[in-house]
């Protein structure tokens, strides 16, 4: 039985637990993580309109999802093989990109957040926003979460347990100043968590006020439901991915400091920490489940480029054939053509219908 008043006589969890769990995860996310937003990134940045709605902070959240799928191939070697042969310095760029990705996600998730409630609730407003400062935030967060996240890799090194063939979850912890560490902890925890998590509270219910108040005419009730569902879809993300991980955060570093002896809370917060982590890294194949579920843009170019492919497949193939039965059927092929260009041109979403010179292939 473990003493519940000295912390080394308590028995950790087996490393073979969390081993499996993130070789599981890391395998079972990267290949919807790495189609899904590559997918999303391409659609964001070539087919939805640089005007549209926070699409700036999409494309950036998109990259930074990318940013972490791209590091999970090493990871998955690793928890698989139980050896790092790749050298400290690409560790500690994939153990930073991990956190960069949560935190970058977490400011891109909030700043979408904010900006749909504001533009619907004070529409004179977006009509005066320049893309330029969508893009000069988007800037500041890289740069900020950039920084910010710099001390968690040099904190954690392969020399200290002596063994370069370690990375990750085994990687050993550098000791620092009580008044350190109790920082770092109130930063990522207040920053990082408490003011994005308020303000996106915040951001639900003021849309959801605003959808209950009856003479509401500068923007109709339609567009503050689609407002109010990405805003929910960011909330949810939020919550699913990232709350676990900030609830057990102080713990497990009181834990690792030893301020924390009891063997129950030091079991449950070991336990539950890999747990978490992976919970974050989720966010990679949610993130473009929000794009497309909440941006009906997103969804009209999406189909419109499927319907492309479509229309091509099947005209080509008409094509071919009429050319190996002669020119009878060749006119017969042009007509199948046409026909089929104006089922999709008639079938194509109305959200098209205002741009008069697109075309079904002109995705």
């Amino acid at each position: 039985m473990c003493n519940t008043n000295s912390s080394a006589n308590c028995t950790d969890p087996p490393t073979d637990f969390h081993t499996s769990l993130y070789a599981a995860t890391y395998t079972i996310i990267f290949v919807p993580g790495l189609l899904a937003n590559g997918l999303a990134l391409w659609v964001l940045c070539c087919f939805v309109s640089k005007k549209s709605k926070a699409v700036i902070f999409m494309i950036n959240l998109a990259a930074a999802d990318l940013a972490h799928v791209f590091s999970l191939p090493l990871r998955m070697y690793y928890y698989l093989n139980h050896t790092w042969p790749f050298g400290s310095f690409l560790c500690q760029v994939c153990f930073y990109l991990k956190y960069l990705n949560m935190y970058a996600s977490i400011f891109f998730l909030t700043c979408i957040s904010i900006q749909r409630c504001l533009f619907l609730l004070h529409p004179f407003k977006a009509k005066d926003w320049k893309r330029r400062y969508d893009i000069a935030i988007s800037a500041a967060i890289w740069a900020g979460v950039g920084a910010a996240c710099l001390p968690l890799p040099i904190l954690r090194s392969s020399d200290i347990s002596n063994d370069t063939r370690t990375c990750f979850a085994d990687l050993g912890m550098k000791q620092v100043a009580v008044e350190a560490s109790v920082a770092m902890v109130v930063v990522a925890e207040f920053a990082g968590f408490v003011v994005p998590l308020a303000l996106i509270l915040y951001c639900t219910w003021k849309m959801r006020q605003s959808l209950q108040e009856l003479h509401a005419p500068l923007q109709p009730t339609s567009e503050k439901r689609k407002a109010l569902r990405m805003i929910l879809a960011c909330a949810a993300v939020f919550f699913i991915c990232f709350t676990p991980y900030h609830v057990n955060f102080p713990i497990f570093m009181m834990v690792k400091r030893e301020a924390i002896q009891d063997c129950a809370v030091r079991h449950r917060a070991l336990y539950f920490h890999p747990i978490s982590l992976c919970l974050a890294s989720l966010n990679c194949c949610l993130d473009p489940i929000l794009y497309y579920f909440t941006t009906s843009e997103f969804q009209e170019r999406l189909l419109c480029c499927h319907k492309a492919a479509i229309l091509n497949r099947l005209t080509n193939h008409n094509s071919s054939s009429a050319a190996s039965s002669g020119g009878e059927k060749s006119e017969e092929g042009q007509r199948s053509r046409y026909i089929l260009m104006a089922y999709f041109w008639t079938r194509q979403p109305r959200g098209f219908e205002r741009d008069s010179m697109e075309t079904p292939l002109s995705c």
